[in-house]
């Protein structure tokens, strides 16, 4: 008999494990609002697919009477792009910082235990305090994004380029290559695939920051739409739009993960993860 450890789904089998949580949570989802609805027709709280379908074409379809924008295409680019300009400033400043902090003891002893605090701050508790420096533009929730995810990208790459042999170090050393060379040539190739996964990691750190910005000070965004709608108990609406953010973020990281996989074909985790 074998033990659980060693047995190995086969791909159809993956595939239907993968699909059975969802098909279940749907079911669930069609039998209480069926119940909801049989009781109160008018029950705003589990809508019908039928609802939620005449929302979706009303968000999706049909432009705004008063903006002219179709909402749910205005309200993605809107976060998408505070988004990638929140995920690629912090993986920049985690690149730098974090090679710099794990390659250079001079630089681990005057900046880790401030970037170690850095982290533990929780950053919806400085959001006021983004909102009164960088005022309700773009910047504060840009700002927001950095201020909760750099920290632990920095600290994610500084262990990593710790973790390297040292062997790699003084070999490189011993054939003459000074402190740039070292950390462009040797430290860097063996961090970059570190930093996809970091980033990937973060991913729903820097939504859940993103929508929380957007909800308190915006005017088009995923998140803002979600509260503008809520008062109104429109959950046909935000239904749609929690799977939408649910989707974006799936096809963010899968598209990091063949980016991994792809650039660096040698890295072990990235490909046990996708064969996984």
């Amino acid at each position: 008999m074998k033990r659980v450890l060693n047995l190995r789904p086969s791909r159809a089998t993956r595939l239907a494990l993968g699909v059975l949580p969802f098909v279940l949570l749907l079911a669930a989802y069609l039998a209480a609002s069926s119940a909801r609805l049989a009781e109160n027709p008018n029950d705003k709280l589990l809508p019908s697919f039928g609802s939620i379908g005449e929302a979706i074409h009303r968000v999706a379809v049909e432009p705004d009477k008063r903006s002219g924008e179709v909402l749910l295409w205005a309200d993605t680019a809107a976060s998408l792009r505070r988004l990638g300009l929140g995920v690629g400033i912090s993986a920049l400043i985690g690149l730098t910082f974090g090679i710099a902090l794990g390659a250079i003891p001079l630089a681990r002893a005057g900046l880790a235990p401030f970037v170690e605090s850095l982290s533990l701050i929780p950053p919806m508790a400085v959001l006021p305090i983004l909102f009164v420096v960088f005022g309700l533009d773009e910047l504060s929730k840009v700002v927001l994004i950095v201020f909760g995810i750099a920290p632990f990208i920095v600290r994610d790459l500084q262990q990593r380029t710790q973790e390297l042999p040292h062997e790699l170090i003084v070999k490189a050393q011993t054939l003459g290559g000074n402190t740039w060379q070292i950390i462009l040539r040797v430290v860097l190739p063996q961090v970059l695939p570190r930093l996809i996964d970091a980033v990937r990691l973060s991913l729903g750190a820097a939504w859940l920051f993103l929508i929380a910005a957007e909800a308190i000070a915006a005017t088009e965004g995923l998140g803002y739409r979600i509260f503008l709608v809520r008062r109104y108990l429109a959950m046909d609406v935000i239904l749609p739009y929690v799977v939408w953010i649910t989707l974006l973020a799936y096809l963010t990281d899968l598209a990091l993960r063949l980016l991994s996989r792809a650039a660096f074909p040698w890295y072990g985790p990235a490909g046990a993860r996708g064969t996984a």
